[in-house]
């Protein structure tokens, strides 16, 4: 019985007649992906926070094609769109796409191409702590004809990213399946991160409180006003590039003045709370 993860079909008309016949009715019950099937995954960048996305379908008829094509076409894009993350790293998470099935894999470029967001309808990641650590895989003999399915991709990119000044975030899709995003910090945004007080005047605060840019300010009464909130959250809510809002709840996270909790999720600190009391009695 042939599924995706098989070469074109080999049997002749005559042996998948007998067969069916050998089998009965139970042949027409079991899921498989008929020789014919192409498989298909769908790009989109976004050139504009306020502006629909380009889209295109990459399409083939085997898996190892498909992640050749789309790793290329992905790879590509954001390069056209000024990013700068490199193929392996791009190509190891389309890999990923062999767990779910390539269940409507679909592929979102952002942020000039600095960030890059991979998206799929499968089983899901129960376990998305141990997801980075080498040696833990779910892949089955079928999948190891396609990808290593040894547990070394997420770790790699997870390693990767970390050397780089960038993140990894594993979310669920909002169904079914797993939303894995990567960002990188170029040169090109790292102006963003420069404190307000690198260019101007700042006030000074007390020397145990640092200075914040602008921006920082508002992304340490965000935290506060809505109790909890994420990289994603922080650039929807201001408008910022998901790279940036990551680096900012980095900065903010070293600084003492937030700390992740159970979730993931930041949360104000006792010392997060005394900068902004010192914020409103200036």
């Amino acid at each position: 019985m042939k599924t995706f993860f098989s070469d074109a079909a080999t049997d002749e008309a005559g042996t998948r007649a007998a067969t069916l016949e050998a089998i009965g009715p139970r042949a027409h019950t079991v899921s498989a992906y008929p020789a014919h099937t192409r498989l298909c995954a769908r790009v989109a960048v976004y050139d504009s926070p306020v502006a629909a996305p380009r889209t295109e379908d990459v399409e083939e008829s085997e898996a190892r094609e498909l992640i050749d094509s789309l790793s290329s076409r992905v790879y590509s894009l954001a390069q056209e769109a000024g990013g700068r993350l490199p193929y392996t790293v791009i190509r190891e998470l389309v890999e990923n796409f062999v767990h779910a099935n390539f269940a409507e894999p679909v592929v979102s470029i952002l942020d000039g191409g600095s960030t890059i967001r991979f998206a799929d309808q499968g089983p899901g990641l129960p376990d998305k702590k141990r997801a980075i650590l080498p040696g833990f895989t779910t892949a089955t003999g079928e999948m190891k004809r396609i990808i290593r399915g040894v547990g070394s991709g997420l770790p790699i990119v997870q390693e990767w990213l970390g050397l780089s000044g960038g993140f990894l975030l594993i979310e669920d899709n909002l169904r079914d399946g797993t939303v894995v995003t990567i960002s990188f910090a170029q040169a090109s945004h790292q102006a963003d991160s420069i404190p307000d007080s690198a260019h101007d005047t700042a006030p000074h605060y007390p020397v145990d409180l640092p200075a914040l840019s602008t921006r920082q300010k508002q992304v340490l009464s965000l935290v506060l006003e809505l109790g909890e909130a994420g990289p994603t959250i922080v650039s929807r809510e201001l408008r910022v590039a998901l790279s940036t809002a990551y680096r900012d709840l980095a900065f903010l996270e070293e600084s003492g003045l937030i700390r992740a909790d159970e979730s993931g999720k930041r949360v104000l600190t006792e010392r997060g709370s005394q900068y902004l009391d010192s914020l409103l009695t200036r």
